[in-house]
Formats: C-alpha cells, structure tokens, sequence
C-alpha cells in the first residue's frame, strides 16, 4: 500500500519545511521526503552553521581588540576544533527543532531519495536501495542546488574543496585561496582570515560582492584589505597544480599572470540545481537555463506538480524559498494570496563588516530611466557606532525624485543585516522618504542611520 497524503514535499530546506509547516496549518494531510537532514543545506551546511563560525571569527576579533575598549585579554587562543564542533552543535539543534515541529504539525518524513512517476505518484528510494510509492494530490518540489564546480577546479575535498568542506576543517590552514566573491566566498574569507589564515580572494569580475551596489563593493574591499586579505578582481583561476603538498593556483589578470602557493583552494562560484532523477524529463516538466519554470503560485507545466526555491528562477536565498513555499501551499488550500514581488527581497552578507541591500542600486535605477535622489549616512558620524567601536561603513538610499518612491537601500556596517527589514516593510507600504524623515527613530541607534540617509537625500541631514 502506497502512503497517502493531500500534499508531499519534496525536500526539507527552508522551502520545504515551511511549506510542510503551513500547509498542515491549513488543514493538509502532509508529506516530506528527505534523503539527508532536515532543514537542507541551509540549517546543516549553509545559513545556520556558517553564521556560528562567523560568530565565532567576530568574538576572536574582539577579545584580540580588547585594548581599543580600555580592556586587557592577554595570550588570546582559540580551539579550532571546538569552533567547528560549537557550529556543528548549533546545526544540530536547529535540525532537531524541525523534527520537533514536524512532529507539533503531524507532518511525515519518508527518509530517502524522491521521484516523480507521474501526478500524483513519488517514488522513494530509502538508502538500503528499497523503494516506497507516496501518493498525493499535490506535489512541491523543493530539492535546492549543490555547490558549482568549474573544469579547472574539481572538487576533491582535500585540496580543492566546496563549501561543506569549508566548514569541517581538521585544522586551520596557513594559506587560503578563495574562488569567487559572492555571499559564501566574503563569508569564508572573513573567517579563515580573521582565524588566522593569509586569504587570497579572486573574483572574475571587476569588483567584490558584484551583485551590489558599487560603492558597497569600494568599502568592502578597503575593509578586506584593512585585515590584509589579498584581493584580486578581474583575474580569472586558469589551473589548479594539486601535485605537490600543497597547491599552485594560476591566476589570470590584466596585469600579467601570477602563480599563488597555498594549502587549500576553495570554490565558492556560485551553485547548481539538483535536478537530476527526480523525474522532471519523464514527466515532461519545462525547464530553462537549469530551473523549472512556473507560474506566479509555483505551479509547473504539468498539472498537481509544483516548484519552490533555489530550482525556479528566483533568487536563490532561504526567505525566498519560504516565502514562496507558503505562497504555493495557500493557492494549492484555496487561498488567495499575493504573488512575491521580487523587486522588495532583501539580501544580506554576513562578513564584518556586513552587508544588506534592497531593491536596486544607483545604476540600476538611473538605467531604469528614474531620476534619483541619493542619500548617504556613514556610520563614522554616528554616536552608537562610535560607541560600539564600529564606525567603518554607511547606509545609502535612492528614491525616485518625481514621486518620492523608496527604489532602493544598500547598507555595510556592523549589524545592517537587522537594519534592512526597515526598508523592506517601508516599500512594501509604498512609504516616501519624507515619512521616513518624520517617524522619529530611537537615539543612539545604528537605525537612526536610515532616517538620517533619507534626510541626507532631501537636504535635511542634521549630523553631517
């Protein structure tokens, strides 16, 4: 006898799990199938234990900084191992707090590898090779993506290693090479540095954390380079040498080419669907250039089958999977509701110090055909960030000239990723920056920042 269920979820990620939550919120019989852990890449290998070893870099940085606070720390050491193991704990438990509501909300796990047969039908195959058949009504397919590997950096996990890796080392290494800018290559290259490491990073294109605003990318780099990371932008990796004890990385820029020794390479390029076997060519599913294509409620081609997450062409970010799991699981309970406006999905980087941006940058908007008026606030005129000792960074905001509408916000600073939930919801409302200029924010604050950038926009600035 097949198990039955009104809904099964493909995948227990930060799209899966939520969609599960819901949807048995709703009133549906559900579903989950997973071959790992749950909670996916993001509460096992990605947002959660990453930012615990982030955590753990911060507080190192501060106790070997203790005399700028009027303190003494002497003899400051670490246990490498214990701050992989207190990371590895955090993961843990937050998988354990799934389970914990998986069970509240009556959801079933079926442990294993699932595949679409056919509407209605999912195949699981359990590790020991024996297979289940799961029927339901509806199915959400919500299997994430694995780290991107290039042809001139395979993954072997010893020398060239993924993020995953990145997070369980043995030991710290003396030289690191860092692949990539993004979210997860800044993140790394921030801890191993600030651990101790010397950190090379290398970005293909001609700034860090390209994704962002240019002045964002500026700071970053002067901040990298203040901790002595070693940046290199517009140089590309043309050969990896493994042969030897450690590594001899190629590196390609405009200024010649130049060969780096280190012990570890890490590969931090971005990422790629999982969508091999699970039944997506047998069923005639559309894809394209690697994600499924759906409609505004997540629905693919085929009729009863759906899609979440990092495999559909939004940004591939944890909120996003569960805003759109919850999203699917309404329309498919009879609901109604909005679809995600993607122009408001706030990102954020985890480094020190961090960044956090909504909406689109300067050149974005003037691309657009706006007329902006721009804002900008550093956090070196503002008495909390003075305080605390963290005065590098700013907040920078761009509204619309003509109507006043808020078009984008990009801030880098201690603690910005807490600050830009502000914006978010101030757009979501349609609030101009006038209103922000009047909604009197607590002082000292580091979110007095935002109102002073607005202010700073309109020629209101008191503290510049």
């Amino acid at each position: 006898m097949a198990l039955q269920f009104d809904l099964v979820v493909v995948g227990s990620g930060p799209g899966g799990y939520v969609a599960a939550i819901r949807a048995s919120q709703l009133g549906l019989k559900v579903g989950v199938i997973e071959r790992e852990s749950l909670g996916g890449i993001c509460l096992n290998w990605g947002c959660i234990p990453t930012k615990a070893l982030l955590k753990s870099a911060q507080v190192f940085e501060y106790l070997n900084h203790a005399a700028d606070y009027g303190l003494k720390a002497e003899n400051v050491g670490y246990d490498f191992g214990a701050v992989i193991g207190r990371s590895r704990g955090v993961a843990d438990g937050m998988s354990k707090g799934i389970t914990f509501l998986f069970k509240k909300n009556k959801i079933e796990t079926v442990m294993g590898t699932g595949k679409v047969l056919a509407p209605g039908k999912v195949e699981v195959t359990r590790a020991d090779g024996t297979t289940e058949l799961v029927e339901a009504k509806s199915i959400i397919l919500a299997t994430g993506t694995r780290a991107r590997q290039l042809p001139t950096m395979p993954i072997d996990d010893v020398k060239i290693i993924g993020y995953r890796k990145a997070m369980t080392m043995e030991r710290l290494p003396k030289r690191l090479v860092v692949v990539g800018s993004g979210a997860i290559g800044v993140e790394f290259a921030y801890f191993y540095r600030t651990m101790g490491s010397e950190v090379t990073l290398v970005e293909f294109l001609p700034r860090i954390v390209p994704v962002e605003d240019e002045e964002i990318s500026r700071q970053m780099e002067k901040s990298f380079r203040k901790i002595g990371v070693n940046v290199l932008t517009s140089a590309e990796v043309t050969n990896v040498d493994t042969n030897g004890e450690g590594c001899k990385v190629t590196i390609k820029t405009a200024k010649g080419e130049q060969v780096i020794d280190c012990d570890v390479v890490l590969s931090a390029v971005g990422v790629t669907t999982n969508l091999e076997n699970i039944g997506i060519e047998e069923l005639g599913i559309k894809v394209e250039r690697g994600r499924l294509v759906v409609d505004d409620f997540y629905q693919t081609n085929v009729p009863g089958v759906y899609a979440i997450g990092d495999i559909t062409p939004g940004p591939a970010l944890a909120h996003v999977a569960s805003a759109e799991g919850i999203i699917c699981v309404e329309k498919i309970a009879g609901h109604h509701p909005e679809p995600l406006n993607y122009q408001n999905i706030p990102g954020c980087t985890y480094a020190s110090p961090e960044i956090a941006s909504v909406g689109y940058t300067e050149a974005e908007a003037k691309e657009k055909g706006y007329d902006v008026l721009v804002g900008k606030f550093p956090f070196s005129a503002s008495g909390k960030a003075s305080a605390a000792g963290v005065k590098d960074g700013f907040v920078k905001v761009i509204f619309d000239k003509k109507y006043g509408e808020w078009l984008g916000a990009h801030m880098i600073g201690a603690n910005v990723t807490e600050l830009i939930a502000e914006v978010v919801v101030a757009r979501k409302l349609e609030t101009t920056g006038h209103e922000i200029i009047k909604s009197v924010h607590p002082h000292p604050t580091m979110s007095e920042a935002i109102m002073e950038a607005a202010a700073a926009a309109y020629g209101e600035v008191i503290h510049l």
